[in-house]
């Protein structure tokens, strides 16, 4: 267990080692300052770090160490289109009319007498596909990209995750069009049990929160939520009620259809030997995602590389194929190519 920490916000400097702070947890609060802390940063407004059971300050959170801007990845009109995702098109067709339509033509939804939807939610298993059409939809809009990552959120000092979810939506309203990408929303939106540890109620602050935020936004027309999980069965109901996240668009493991599309995409550019053949690996049932198919093309590269030739073989795919299957089996692949 490290120090337990909480953030706070200086209000008045009594003396040199003396000070008011007020915290989400114990409102406005007298507390000592530690020698090792630097007296000339500090300043009414600032956020100071606290020890939580001795309610001394021990550091300041400047604004380049802001945690938020670690989490927060913004991209400008990412560079990934429809053109780079293969099938999927019926997933495409949905998020078109939940998140494109919405930002680049609203008065379509006037005219028919509708709300566009808030946000949409993408499920299925790893590799499939979600992160790469969040993305596309992005670069189709020109909005402003802001992924955050689930797990990221749940912070180590007591009382950031709230703010920092606040943060999230005053900088997209800022940035308009946005879109807020939450990857991995199932690290803080599972659902609610009686918890017994500050962390646990941490992360439920956190998701109360959001659920604030994503009942508060309705008028902000130019900022769109997509969300992102593995495991949509460990949500909250209460964070994917129609309201707040208006349609729910699946990902499942490609169908040979779209396995050969896949292929297609990722050995457009790659120098082939005329031997090469994907069929046995397309129609092979080893449900290989998307990602496992580019990891796949990615290593049969490698391999040719590695022996100093130019051109990728057919036992070049087949050796990489095992390969990617045997690390995705030690959970490998999944972190390097979602």
């Amino acid at each position: 267990m490290g120090t337990p920490l909480t953030l706070g916000t200086l209000e008045e400097i009594i003396d040199d080692s003396h000070c008011i702070v007020n915290t989400t947890h114990t409102g406005e609060t007298y507390v000592s300052i530690l020698s090792i802390v630097d007296k000339d940063l500090l300043e009414p407004g600032c956020t100071v770090i606290l020890h939580f059971k001795a309610l001394a300050v021990v550091g300041i959170l400047s604004e380049q160490t802001d945690p938020s801007l670690n989490v927060m990845k913004v991209e400008k009109a990412p560079t990934e289109s429809y053109a780079d995702i293969g099938g999927l098109e019926k997933q495409i067709q949905e998020i078109k009319e939940a998140v494109e339509l919405p930002l680049t033509h609203p008065e379509l939804y006037e005219e028919v007498g509708i709300k566009p939807p808030k946000g949409v939610i993408l499920f299925g298993p790893p590799g499939t596909g979600k992160t790469l059409l969040a993305k596309a939809v992005a670069n189709e809009t020109s909005a402003t990209f802001l992924r955050v990552v689930g797990s990221e959120m749940i912070k180590k000092y007591l009382g950031e995750g709230p703010k920092l979810v606040r943060d999230i939506f005053q900088f997209a309203q800022d940035h308009s069009p946005c879109i807020i990408f939450i990857d991995e929303i199932d690290a803080i939106g599972s659902k609610r049990y009686n918890s017994r540890s500050s962390g646990e109620r941490e992360i439920q602050r956190t998701m109360l929160e959001l659920l604030t935020q994503l009942d508060g936004f309705e008028e902000r027309q130019e900022v769109k939520v997509i969300m992102a999980t593995n495991k949509i069965d460990s949500l909250d109901p209460a964070l994917i009620r129609p309201g707040r996240i208006d349609r729910k668009i699946e990902f499942p493991i490609p169908d040979i259809k779209t396995k050969r599309r896949i292929f297609d995409i990722h050995t457009e550019k790659m120098n082939l030997s005329n031997n090469v053949k994907f069929e046995n690996i397309i129609s092979a049932k080893d449900e290989l995602s998307g990602a496992d198919i580019k990891a796949v093309c990615t290593e049969a590269g490698l391999l040719a590389l590695r022996e100093r030739r130019m051109k990728v073989t057919a036992k070049d795919f087949d050796l990489a194929k095992e390969n990617v299957i045997d690390k995705k089996k030690k959970g490998v692949f999944e972190s390097l190519y979602l």
